[in-house]
C-alpha cells in the first residue's frame, strides 16, 4: 500500500500550473495551449517547461506578438468546441486584447441566448516585486471582476495553483486566472491525486478571534506571516483567502467577520477602485455588519504607477509590517 507521504510531492507554483495543463492536455484532446513564447522557449516564466516536446507544436502554439490576434483567435476555437488555455507574458498585456477579453469571450453565450459556450482559460502573471516597472508589475484583478460573464481566479498557494487552473479549464465559461510573478518560484505540497478545488469557494488558512484580514494573490502569504507576529503580541487572526473573486464565497467572508468583529482587507492593488473596495461593501450590506466592533479598514497598494527603484516598489505596495501595524491599530484602538 502507497502511504500518504509517498503521495505528497513538493512542488513549485509554476511545477503545479505545468502539472496541470499536462493532465488536462492527456485526459482531453480538444485542450491546447498557445501564446508568445510557450513552446521551444517553455514561457516567459518557464511554466509551460517541456510541455512542447511532450505534446508537439500542434497542441503547444508559439504567437506572433499580437495579444488581440492570440485571445481573439482563443474565442474562435472555444467557440469551434476546442478549450483553448492562452498564456498572455504579463497581465499588463491584456489591454491589448481587453475588446476581445471583455466584450466577445464574456458576451457571447448571453447575446447568443445560451446557445454557444466559450470554455476559454487566460492565464496571465501579475503584480510587482520583479523589478518590472509599471508596464510588467500591475495588479488588475478589479478590471476583470467588472465584467459580467467572466470567473476570475487568484490562486495564492501551490496546491491551489494546480486545482483551481483545472477547474478552470473544465468550466464552460471564460476564466481568468491571475498568477503572482514572486509565486513562481515558491514551494508546497500537492497530492499527486490532488484533483480540482471548486471555483467560488474561499479556504480559511487560518482562524482567530481578535479580527478577520481577507488577502488575495500573494497578500495571502503575507497575511499569514503577519498573523505569526501578531499571534506574538497577543493578538489572534483569521486569515481568509478568496481564492475565487468571481464568483466570490461571500458566506465564508460574511461569516468570517461574524466571528472577529472587525475586518483588515488587504490587497497590493491600487486603493481607487480596487476589489477589497467590493469585499468592504459586501460587509457592510450583510448581516456581519451588526456585529462590527470597528470600522472596516483597506490596506492597499499606493496610487501610482510600480516604481521601479526597489526601495521604491516596496514601498508602493503592502508588505508584512504594514499589515502588523494595521492590525494592531485595529485592535488595539478599537
Amino acid at each position: 500500500m502507497t502511504s500518504t507521504v509517498d503521495t505528497v510531492r513538493e512542488l513549485t507554483y509554476a511545477e503545479a500550473i505545468r502539472e496541470a495543463l499536462a493532465q488536462a492536455m492527456e485526459a482531453d484532446e480538444r485542450v491546447f495551449l498557445f501564446g508568445e513564447d510557450v513552446g521551444i522557449y517553455g514561457g516567459a516564466f518557464g511554466v509551460t517547461g517541456d510541455l512542447v516536446h511532450r505534446f508537439g507544436t500542434e497542441r503547444v502554439r508559439d504567437t506572433p506578438i499580437s495579444e488581440l490576434g492570440i485571445v481573439g483567435a482563443a474565442v474562435g476555437a472555444a467557440l469551434a468546441g476546442m478549450r483553448p488555455i492562452v498564456e498572455i507574458q504579463f497581465s499588463d498585456f491584456t489591454a491589448q486584447a481587453m475588446d476581445q477579453i471583455a466584450n466577445q469571450a464574456a458576451k457571447i453565450h448571453f447575446m447568443l441566448g445560451g446557445a454557444a459556450e466559450v470554455p476559454m482559460v487566460l492565464r496571465a502573471p501579475g503584480g510587482s516585486g520583479t523589478g518590472a516597472a509599471a508596464q510588467h508589475s500591475q495588479s488588475l484583478e478589479a478590471w476583470f471582476a467588472h465584467v459580467p460573464g467572466l470567473k476570475v481566479v487568484m490562486p495564492a498557494t501551490v496546491a491551489d495553483a494546480k486545482g483551481l487552473l483545472l477547474a478552470a479549464i473544465d468550466d464552460p465559461n471564460p476564466v481568468v486566472v491571475l498568477e503572482h510573478k514572486l509565486l513562481y518560484k515558491q514551494s508546497g505540497q500537492v497530492p499527486a491525486d490532488s484533483g480540482r478545488v471548486p471555483l467560488g469557494e474561499a479556504a480559511i488558512r487560518r482562524e482567530g478571534t481578535d479580527l478577520t484580514m481577507v488577502a488575495t494573490g500573494v497578500m495571502v502569504s503575507r497575511a499569514l506571516e503577519a498573523a505569526d507576529q501578531l499571534a506574538a503580541d497577543g493578538i489572534s487572526a483569521t486569515v481568509v483567502d478568496p481564492r475565487t473573486l468571481k464568483p466570490l464565497d461571500s458566506g465564508s467572508i460574511v461569516d468570517a467577520v461574524v466571528a472577529t468583529g472587525r475586518a483588515l482587507l488587504v490587497q497590493e492593488a491600487p486603493r481607487s477602485g480596487g476589489f477589497m473596495a467590493e469585499v468592504a461593501a459586501l460587509i457592510g450590506d450583510s448581516p456581519a455588519f451588526g456585529y462590527l466592533r470597528a470600522p472596516i479598514r483597506r490596506l492597499c497598494g499606493l496610487d501610482v504607477p510600480i516604481p521601479y527603484a526597489p526601495q521604491l516598489e516596496r514601498a508602493a505596495v503592502p508588505q508584512v509590517p504594514d499589515i502588523v501595524a494595521e492590525a494592531t491599530r485595529l485592535v488595539r484602538e478599537w
